[in-house]
């Protein structure tokens, strides 16, 4: 399916939007201004992220890669009030406990949240520090994900949603989830009269099918509307209850299907297009954060449903360069990191086959956004790391492993972790190839099945090894060997690391895995 144009704006909307933008270059004009937006599907991520990053920032973490840090140009970095009055402040001080006294990952974001830091630095040119010290005022926009692949919604019309979203759910993994929305949508006319109670009891199995589908043992990604699963102060209005309906009856007044379609415009009246218009156009630059990992453990099907997903999320990007005048009334996204996040949930020795398979699943938009100027990064990212390596041994073979305390509640093999002991694990081998890891054509799935290729790319072995009290070890398989099209990657929720402390007593910030790199990337030329 070709991807949609990006959405556009009303003559109405541009106006505020330019407005907008050139109330933020006059008050950029003493301190410039970098608006970073930071977004990703569920559990990608998101919190962690910004928490680390700003943590690291202000507490002096060890950025090695971040050029303004590392030669001791960046003097300091401040929170300030966040100038939207309008927008939810992202609450950075709770999440700051939750990570580090409470040892637990934040909750996840379900709405729009904005945070001002402050960075105060010394230019690398010898004739910009002859005017004294810069300053740059970094706003970071935080939104869900799933509401980017709302966007996309902008771009279509109701019979052609409807279309897409029956055709999706009629195929693949998506057949057996949807089973009971589908049936029920079969037994009404959509050239029937209206009822509310209709619309009720279809928005009701469509929005349990959405859900279903994006727990985490499916893993399913591209499924728009993104507030149905969180509705905030919207729960229960005309533009949260609707449904896809097949052809019939949209141009009839009254009929089951007029109304599906005036609530679907409805939503995007109300929801998709101010999100568009106040926030995702006026970035400057963005990371996409992505847990390929949850869908590389779902199967290939939702590896090429995350890949669908992210298709349809940057078509809607507004990658490139504009001039300096042109700046003052419009923004472009000048770069962009695709980051895979959970780099600590595999050994180093895997992080390269991680951004192999990234730079696969936003192959497209890589090309798209290249041409119209705009910088890419893709990166395999633990904005927080909770693990540290090892080797272990087992069955006589040293395998690369990693080691960590599970959160309370995690299990592998079947088997209830202890949160308080460390384990070493195994999670698995990725691939060389990132394309074994989509499923094969129909015409060919039961070749590719039955080959060799097939049989190399399912060797994938995960071991589980606890760490008594005594040090001894213990190694052991937590489940059998299983033929599959790709390999999975077993992995556990570790909690958060303990913060490690200097001889002089003095706490250090929270460790990463290339958060630096990403830092300099999305900043260090407008620190320079």
């Amino acid at each position: 399916m070709p991807s949609p144009a990006p959405p556009s704006l009303s003559f109405f909307d541009q106006a505020r939007t330019a407005l907008a933008n050139a109330g933020d270059f006059a008050m950029g004009l003493a301190t410039p201004t970098l608006r970073l937006g930071v977004t990703g599907l569920s559990r990608a991520g998101k919190t962690v992220f910004i928490t680390a990053l700003v943590h690291n920032l202000i507490h002096g973490g060890r950025l090695p890669m971040f050029r303004a840090a590392a030669d001791g140009r960046l003097f300091d970095a401040t929170l300030e009030p966040q100038p939207d009055d309008a927008v939810p402040r992202f609450d950075y001080e709770a999440h700051v406990h939750t990570l580090v006294e409470d040892r637990l990952w934040p909750s996840s974001t379900r709405r729009v949240s904005e945070l001002r830091l402050t960075l105060e630095f010394e230019s690398a040119s010898f004739f910009a520090r002859a005017f004294g010290r810069g300053r740059l005022h970094l706003d970071i926009v935080d939104y869900p994900g799933e509401w980017l692949l709302d966007l996309p919604l902008l771009t279509r019309s109701w019979a052609e949603w409807s279309a897409e979203t029956l055709a999706r759910a009629a195929r693949g993994p998506h057949a057996g989830l949807a089973a009971e929305w589908l049936a029920a949508t079969r037994t009404v006319d959509p050239a029937g009269p209206e009822d509310e109670a209709t619309a009720r009891r279809l928005a009701r199995l469509f929005t349990d099918y959405l859900r279903t589908a994006r727990a985490d043992e499916h893993a399913l990604s591209a499924l728009p509307p993104g507030r149905f699963l969180m509705p905030g102060d919207l729960e229960g209005s005309p533009a949260l209850t609707f449904a896809p309906l097949p052809p019939g009856g949209e141009g009839r007044a009254k009929s089951l299907a007029a109304m599906m379609e005036r609530r679907f415009e409805a939503y995007k009246d109300v929801v998709v297009r101010p999100f568009f218009r106040d926030h995702f156009a006026r970035l400057d630059r963005q990371i996409v954060l992505v847990d390929a990992l949850q869908a590389l453990n779902a199967g290939p099907e939702a590896v090429a449903d995350l890949a669908e997903a992210l298709a349809d999320i940057l078509a809607c990007f507004r990658p490139g360069r504009t001039s300096w005048l042109a700046s003052i009334l419009t923004r472009r996204i000048d770069r962009i990191v695709f980051a895979a996040t959970k780099a600590d949930h595999l050994h180093r020795t895997s992080h390269d086959r991680l951004e192999k398979i990234l730079r696969r699943l936003v192959g497209d938009a890589l090309e798209r956004a290249r041409l119209s100027g705009a910088e890419i990064d893709v990166v395999a990212l633990a904005a927080v790391r909770a693990t540290r390596e090892a080797m272990v041994e087992h069955d006589g073979e040293k395998l690369p492993a990693i080691l960590g305390r599970p959160l309370p509640g995690e299990e592998l093999g079947g088997e209830m972790l202890d949160p308080d002991a460390e384990f070493a694990l195994f999670p698995g081998d990725l691939p060389e190839d990132p394309d074994s890891l989509f499923p094969p054509a129909e015409s060919s799935r039961e070749e590719s099945e039955s080959s060799p290729e097939a049989e190399a790319n399912s060797d994938s072995r995960t071991i589980a090894s606890p760490r008594p009290a005594d040090a001894r070890r213990e190694v052991r398989s937590p489940r059998s060997e299983s033929k599959r099209e790709a390999p999975a990657v077993e992995f556990v929720r570790f909690r958060p690391p303990r913060l490690e402390r200097t001889a002089e007593g003095l706490t250090l910030s929270l460790p990463h895995i290339r958060l630096d790199r990403t830092i300099e990337f999305l900043l260090g030329d407008r620190l320079t």
